[in-house]
């Protein structure tokens, strides 16, 4: 296994990570956000309003986006598995 073979893996674990787990992020941020500013502009300052949507929201889309997840980490291992033979 030589560094450009080690770089690549690197490159795709993280392409694979940021596409698995991007969506998700970005959801608990936008309504963390909406959230936030609606406490701001409320003077609303209870804890359990931030997190119940966020955990609300990102079970929903874990759930829809769960086959696509899946898909993406089953095409990754795969490809793994297919590299095994080839490293010396």
């Amino acid at each position: 296994m030589n560094e450009e073979m080690v770089v690549y893996l690197v490159r795709e674990a993280f392409f694979h990570v940021l596409l698995i787990a991007g969506p998700l992020l970005v959801l608990a941020l936008i309504v963390g956000l909406v959230i936030a500013i609606l406490q701001a502009a409320t003077t609303v300052s209870e804890q359990t309003l931030t997190f119940v949507p966020k955990l609300v929201a990102l079970m929903i889309v874990g759930v829809l986006l769960l086959p696509f997840m899946l898909g993406m980490l089953k095409r990754y291992c795969l490809g793994l598995f297919q590299l095994i033979p080839r490293l010396r």
